[in-house]
């Protein structure tokens, strides 16, 4: 038996995915019309003897989390539940924390997900591997190639080569280790709640004999924690994928996951993705089009576009590489590219609304998207895709360009390169 634990975080992660992650949890923010924990339990759902999947992170329950886990039960057919930490105990001490749940019924072996990874998971070609490697492997790590210098901004890992062993791992070193880089995405025995006990019990010590005006230790990190004294004990592996993977951190990552979950489809769900014919739109390249969307015959969408429940698209609208959420009106001849409209937005009449692309390189081999800062050193915003909250009413014949909008705001003219409070 197998079980996945997805780790959803909370309210105060995500920061970088504003202002869309303050109508939603980031984790079920749709993307390719799906949200993004359902195309990891969807890939879970794929592996042999998969019985249970835990969300385990410190939202406080709610109607959308609840109504998710209904519908993903009754999609896939799998034991879903949510387990809510009491506090943000970091990506290790929640499994810890709720060890007994997460040991009911003996599983031989356990998936961890983090939520703010996309990719074609080869969950099925980990658990292969492991089992090649016998019953002394503790875990397994998920790992990709990267640029030198992306490189930087991930967990490095050293290998042996022909074993595939991990010889050494750094958490973003500060000068370049390897470019083999950690997913988010790891394969545990159940032994490894062992090594989880005497962490937890050193931290124990340490808050007992530490300073009582220092904050106490609660958290218990998977990468610093666990993989850094692991590496190089035999107990450690890395599988290596070359198939789609990367990070949503922002919404431009987004833009990006969208784009490839839709190429997806072409192997897997053809029948979500929208086809051209009489009395339809026309469909350029891959489109997700919900069957409750009313998307006039004139206009033009593609690629790489997704379409939410009940959203409206005009007479001669034009839509490219963007995600248009649910209830979104997007009115007569408007233009929008490269950017994230939002829950019950309007776009008037003749409005463009334009972002820049935050795509990887396409010259470096391996180059993953850059998390950019939202500003540059001289205090202006940096260009990327534009993202206009819920609720926004955006009038006709304006430009917007670069900008971000925050909910519930009626704006009066065009906006370039601005953030919008």
């Amino acid at each position: 038996m197998i079980k996945t634990i997805i780790l959803i975080g909370g309210p105060m992660k995500g920061t970088r995915f504003r202002p869309l992650s303050l109508e939603l949890p980031k984790p079920l923010f749709p993307v390719a019309g799906y949200p993004i924990i359902h195309h990891h339990i969807e890939a879970c759902s794929k592996v042999p003897h998969m019985k249970e999947v835990i969300l385990i992170g410190f939202y406080q329950p709610n109607d959308a989390l609840n109504k998710f886990i209904s519908n993903v039960q009754q999609e896939f057919k799998i034991q879903v539940r949510y387990l809510q930490e009491y506090t943000a105990l970091g990506t290790a001490g929640g499994l810890y924390h709720f060890r007994d749940q997460i040991l009911a019924g003996k599983p031989d072996s356990f998936f961890v997900m983090n939520s703010d990874v996309c990719g074609d998971f080869p969950l099925k070609e980990m658990l292969s591997f492991t089992v090649q490697k016998g019953g002394g492997s503790h875990c397994t790590v998920l790992g990709t190639e990267a640029t030198r210098q992306q490189s930087l901004n991930y967990g490095c890992i050293v290998e042996n080569k022909n074993t595939h062993e991990v010889l050494h791992y750094v958490e973003k070193p500060e000068t370049y280790i390897s470019t083999t880089i950690n997913c988010g995405v790891y394969l545990f025995s159940p032994d490894i709640f062992c090594t989880l006990e005497k962490i937890f019990k050193k931290n124990q010590e340490d808050n007992y004999n530490c300073d009582p005006n220092m904050q106490m230790k609660e958290t218990i990190r998977l990468e610093q924690d666990i993989f850094v004294p692991m590496a190089g004990s035999g107990k450690l592996y890395v599988y290596h994928t070359d198939r789609f993977w990367s990070q949503i951190k922002t919404s431009g990552a987004a833009i990006y996951a969208n784009r490839h979950y839709l190429a997806l489809y072409q192997n897997w769900h053809k029948e979500r993705l929208a086809r051209n014919g009489e009395l339809k739109p026309q469909i350029i390249g891959d489109v997700y089009i919900h069957p409750t969307a009313d998307v006039h015959p004139t206009a033009v969408l593609g690629p790489n576009v997704s379409v939410g429940k009940h959203a409206v698209i005009g007479e001669g609208a034009r839509v490219r590489e963007s995600i248009v959420l649910e209830g979104a009106v997007l009115q007569d001849h408007c233009c929008v590219l490269y950017s994230v409209i939002g829950w019950n937005v309007t776009i008037g009449m003749w409005t463009r609304v334009e972002g820049t692309p935050n795509d990887p390189n396409p010259n470096k081999p391996f180059a993953k998207v850059d998390v950019k800062d939202t500003f540059s050193p001289d205090g202006k915003l940096n260009p990327s895709i534009t993202v206009i909250g819920s609720n926004v009413q955006v009038p006709s014949e304006v430009i917007l360009l670069n900008a971000m909008v925050l909910p519930d705001k009626s704006l009066a003219g065009s906006c370039k390169n601005q953030i919008i409070l």
